[in-house]
């Protein structure tokens, strides 16, 4: 029989283990910048030539219908907490494979190595918000009030990340074929995500649904701090925080007549 696990005493556990999970998170940074020269500049340097090269093909070579100005900005924007999230889906389904006999040999609690390699990546994210900052700077990009609700957009961010990533470490244990396939997820998510593109490029295209079903993620919460005009609607979760979303006349029509048409027969 399956051992229920009560929620709050488990989170009482965990926050008595803070102190060794922000140990592993630090010893994870050293160690990945131990015997390397340029360091720090490894965490920037892969979203900031990701968003070089899709800033050169649509902007140079092609005439760019997507996104907002400054491009590089709109790109940088998504580019980081993206590659937070495919960091931290990929490395979580090595976290209890990757230090098997320490997971086993220590009565730590397994939610400690998710939380651990989230942790961390986020740690690279929030080290490579100065790139955001600087081109921002220098592109003279406004910033809008919506920046307060960063923090909110984060905390989901990494909300999801880690529960997401508590359903794949212990399939990729079980699974080999999990890791494999999470490849060709988290690569068709990055097309299908408004990272390149904002949400309002596929609005008219895909409908509203599809277009917000498309937004839902951390990236868009991420664009808050972008200017009117340079960014898609703040959503949290899908849930405008802007202003109301948009109305169908033809469907509040026929809403409207499918209650009247109720009210007559029950009158």
């Amino acid at each position: 029989m399956a051992t229920q696990v009560e929620p709050v005493p488990r989170l009482r556990i965990l926050w008595g283990n803070r102190r060794v999970l922000a140990l592993l998170v630090s010893r994870d940074l050293k160690v990945k910048y131990a015997d390397s020269v340029l360091g720090y500049f490894w965490t920037i340097l892969e979203p900031l030539m990701m968003a070089g090269v899709y800033w050169f093909v649509f902007t140079v070579l092609m005439d760019r219908t997507l996104g907002e100005e400054p491009y590089i900005v709109f790109l940088l924007a998504a580019m980081l907490p993206w590659q937070w999230t495919n960091a931290s889906l990929r490395a979580s389904m090595k976290a209890l494979s990757k230090d098997a006999k320490l997971v086993r040999s220590t009565n730590l609690p397994r939610e400690i190595w998710i939380l651990r390699t989230v942790g961390s990546k986020f740690s690279e994210f929030f080290l490579a918000i100065p790139v955001l900052v600087f081109f921002a700077v220098i592109n003279q990009a406004e910033l809008s009030w919506y920046v307060v609700f960063f923090p909110l957009a984060v905390l989901l961010q990494g909300v999801l990340l880690v529960g997401a990533g508590l359903a794949l470490a212990p399939l990729a244990v079980l699974y080999g074929d999990v890791e494999r396939l999470m490849r060709i997820v988290t690569r068709l998510l990055f097309y299908f995500s408004p990272v390149i593109y904002g949400v309002e490029d596929v609005r008219d295209k895909l409908g509203g649904v599809a277009a917000d079903l498309a937004g839902v993620r951390g990236v868009r919460g991420d664009r808050l701090g972008l200017p009117e005009g340079h960014q898609d609607r703040p959503r949290v979760v899908g849930i405008d925080l802007r202003c109301p979303p948009r109305v169908n006349p033809v469907r509040v029509t026929r809403a409207e007549a499918l209650v009247e048409s109720v009210e007559l027969e029950l009158g």
